[in-house]
């Protein structure tokens, strides 16, 4: 087909009543986290909603298509999207899609990056010169080494010990003169990136679906997550709650609040005994959530 026979081709459909954008105009929303950081949001799709309407709008419209006939007992979108979030049908929540701009330190995108269920672009320090921002957590953030957590850090360290460790860090920004004075002499910016730190700060345009996302948040709001990527995760989820304000509250009530048991729990509060098993590290989790539905036995 020609272009001009496309263009006849092409149904328009006017919307019913008048569309608001979910954004209210805005080219971004943003909050700072930590010293140079921050998490924006620069786009949403669907940006545009019938009016009185919000982005869980998307969900709906999508559910229904899908479930046909079967939905018609749900008469009310907010009960809608909660029977799909309790029953993890998953597929309606990637109808909705944000883009985010973020800026933060590497060894944070690091960890970050291993959700691969997004849309990355990063900053690349071979085209570019890494601007002089660093990290450098307050001393409280300078935490022990946690005995039970191989991977994580615990209470903060004493403040002798934390003011030493900010130090070593001032010692080690101090080497981005050198980076700068070898990239006046030539080196490539490719090589001259290696000696650099990971507490330097990186960016990139992060585009994800809501189903997507509300699972990286379900791991990186757990209180188990680094401290410093939590920080980032409360960012963004308060940047998507107003956005999408009925799933984000079935999301908090039936997961980022809600607990899950396995058959060993559930045999457990039916028979009153001890959980069967012989995991040092499951029984310990298990007294967690005993404590949590306050049915502590000790």
């Amino acid at each position: 087909m020609s272009s001009s026979q496309v263009e006849a081709a092409i149904e328009r459909t006017a919307p019913e009543g008048p569309l608001v954008d979910v954004m209210g105009g805005s080219a971004r929303w943003q909050l700072k986290v930590h010293d140079h950081g921050l998490v924006a949001l620069v786009d949403v799709m669907p940006r545009l909603v019938p009016q009185g309407k919000t982005a869980d709008f998307a969900i709906v419209q999508a559910a229904r298509v899908s479930y046909g006939q079967g939905t018609r007992q749900v008469n009310e979108d907010r009960g809608l999207i909660r029977y799909l979030m309790r029953h993890r049908h998953t597929t309606p929540f990637e109808m909705v899609e944000f883009k985010f701009h973020h800026v933060m330190p590497i060894f944070v995108a690091r960890q970050w990056i291993r959700h691969r269920t997004a849309n990355v672009n990063e900053y690349s320090a071979r085209y570019s010169v890494v601007p002089d921002r660093f990290y450098r957590p307050t001393v409280q953030y300078v935490r022990r080494q946690s005995a039970a957590n191989r991977q994580g850090g615990a209470e903060p360290v004493d403040q002798a010990t934390a003011q030493q460790f900010l130090e070593y860090l001032d010692r080690v920004q101090s080497h981005y003169a050198e980076y700068e004075k070898l990239l006046e002499k030539g080196v490539a910016r490719e090589i001259a990136r290696i000696g650099l730190p990971l507490n330097i700060y990186t960016e990139w345009y992060w585009k994800c679906d809501l189903h997507n996302l509300l699972h990286f948040l379900s791991l990186r709001l757990d209180e188990h997550a680094q401290q410093e990527i939590r920080d980032y995760a409360q960012a963004m989820f308060a940047l998507i709650r107003p956005i999408v304000p009925v799933a984000a509250e079935a999301f908090v009530d039936y997961h980022l609040e809600g607990l899950h048991l396995s058959r060993l729990e559930i045999e457990a509060i039916r028979s009153g005994a001890a959980l069967a098993s012989d995991n040092r590290r499951e029984n310990a989790e298990w007294e967690q959530k005993l404590k949590r539905l306050g049915l502590d036995r000790a």
